[in-house]
């Protein structure tokens, strides 16, 4: 008497099944893992903090030292200027890279992998990127503030900490420095390539407000106030300084929040592009 067997078919197979499911903690736990594990991550921090609190002191040894008829400008404020220009220049770098690094190296395959869904991979990476840089530009500004009090408070140099619209303009530059940082990582996110992106970026930053204003046509200089760093940087002036800038001026001068609003603008525009092509490009 012979048998015979019968393979089962596929749906008669039985497969197990996991309940784990990965929660946003535990993504935002390895992006911070994965973040910190960069040797570029400490040196672009710490570049930038270097940069946020020396040019401080120097910009205000600069107008202590300055003539009296020179007209140099005696607000301490002022001595933060430079920021907007040098301080996001090392978080640009590494914002892009904090993405584009892992499409190097094909990590990003392994991320997508444990999350099939995408888009809270990028999520828990701007949200690590977004939180660091504020929290690192924040202590660097507080630290220059405090350094210029302690150094040249005797010469009249110290910011008024009573006077909220001060602090939100000290505030302000750590804001703009974040989204800096986070605009960055979104070009990262689209390009998909570090040099690409880190050229895009400070193509914007450094390029364009020079092009714009130095080419003579009408429609460049009505755009300009509308570019992402020079609408952001609104944040970083006092209501003070504002209306001082509309005075005479034809030109358009948002407000310190309508220019963040702006910059925000370009942020969400540029992370929900790439969350959008996260999902149909493969990784």
């Amino acid at each position: 008497m012979s048998t015979t067997t019968v393979a089962p078919t596929r749906a008669e197979v039985s497969r197990p099944t996991s309940k784990h499911k990965l929660s946003f903690g535990h993504l935002l736990k390895s992006e911070w893992i994965k973040f910190w594990s960069v040797r570029s991550t400490v040196w672009t921090l710490s570049i930038t903090a270097v940069a946020l609190i020396g040019m401080t002191l120097l910009l205000t040894l600069a107008m202590v030292n300055a003539p009296a008829d020179a007209g140099a400008p005696t607000n301490p404020l002022d001595a933060f200027g430079l920021n907007v220009y040098l301080g996001p220049l090392a978080v640009a770098v590494l914002g892009a890279l904090s993405i584009t690094g892992e499409y190097t190296t094909g990590m990003i395959r392994s991320s997508l992998t444990a999350e099939p869904r995408r888009t809270p991979v990028l999520w828990a990476k701007a949200l690590v990127v977004l939180v660091v840089v504020f929290v690192v530009a924040a202590a660097s500004i507080a630290v220059a503030a405090l350094l210029q009090a302690a150094i040249f408070g005797g010469d009249g140099m110290t910011v008024d900490a009573t006077d909220t619209d001060t602090l939100r303009a000290l505030a302000g530059y750590a804001l703009y420095i974040a989204m800096i940082g986070l605009l960055s990582f979104a070009l990262g996110a689209l390009m998909r390539h570090s040099a690409a992106a880190i050229a895009t970026v400070l193509g914007v930053l450094l390029i364009l407000p020079i092009l714009f204003s130095a080419i003579p046509w009408e429609p460049l200089h009505d755009i300009m106030p509308f570019l992402p760093n020079v609408a952001g940087a609104q944040i970083t002036q006092t209501d003070e300084q504002i209306e001082l800038m509309r005075q005479g001026n034809d030109d358009v001068v948002l407000s310190a929040w309508e220019g963040f609003g702006v910059l925000s603008a370009y942020v969400v525009v540029l992370l929900g592009a790439a969350a959008v092509l996260l999902k149909k490009r493969d990784a």
